[in-house]
């Protein structure tokens, strides 16, 4: 059976919907940086998300080939996720997506090295005959968070965030979002088959102890 990121680390995948804290370890991503509204049908965001995926499933797929990973083992390519932020604010301003930054992430397994990456990078633009030029091997390391399952909307997401400071704040940690440490969503539902209402999203907020 293949392994399914979502499945075997549950704490970071698929939190309550109630505020938690946890503390997210090194991880390596694919990585695509961009700005504008994620709704602009040809917007850098819609072109970020084409360019993860081909990556991701060139590497998925690496061991039919004769580039051969090691360590590979099948896997779940794991769910979108992304970081948000906007200039001169640690707030989102969901009026004004226009001035949205973003870094859109795929998870990659651990045995993928930088080399194996750049050989998926190279890989993919022969054969898709497309510039994966805005492509990178990102590593990070998130911390200590606040977390939490939101149900619904995007639009709606600022009553759960405030939920999420209010629990923080209770347990005596403060928000520290900053230029290196960001607003962080993962993407359980796919929003061009799921009702908006049912969309599952985990936010997830950077937090110092006071």
């Amino acid at each position: 059976m293949a392994f399914d990121y979502k499945k075997e680390y549950k704490e970071f995948y698929m939190p309550p919907k109630k505020p938690s804290i946890v503390t997210v370890p090194p991880i390596n991503y694919i990585a695509v940086r961009g700005k504008g509204n994620p709704n602009d049908e040809n917007g850098e965001y819609k072109n970020a998300i084409g360019l993860l995926y081909g990556i991701a499933f060139t590497l998925k797929m690496s061991y039919k080939g004769p580039h051969k990973i090691d360590g590979y083992f099948a896997y779940v390519v794991p769910p979108l996720e992304g970081f948000w932020w906007q200039d001169g604010t640690q707030t989102i301003d969901y009026a004004h997506k226009e001035n949205f930054n973003f870094i859109s992430l795929i998870r990659l397994p651990d045995f993928v090295t930088p080399s194996d990456f750049n050989w998926a990078v190279a890989e993919a633009t022969r054969k898709k005959k497309t510039d994966y030029a805005k492509v990178e091997f990102f590593a990070y390391e998130e911390g200590e968070c606040v977390q939490c399952m939101h149900i619904g909307s995007y639009d709606d997401e600022p009553a759960t965030i405030a939920a999420m400071h209010r629990y923080a704040e209770q347990n005596g940690y403060a928000l520290d979002i900053t230029a290196a440490r960001y607003h962080h969503e993962i993407y359980l539902s796919d929003p061009r088959k799921c009702d908006v209402n049912k969309l599952r999203t985990v936010i997830r907020h950077p937090i110092k102890k006071i």
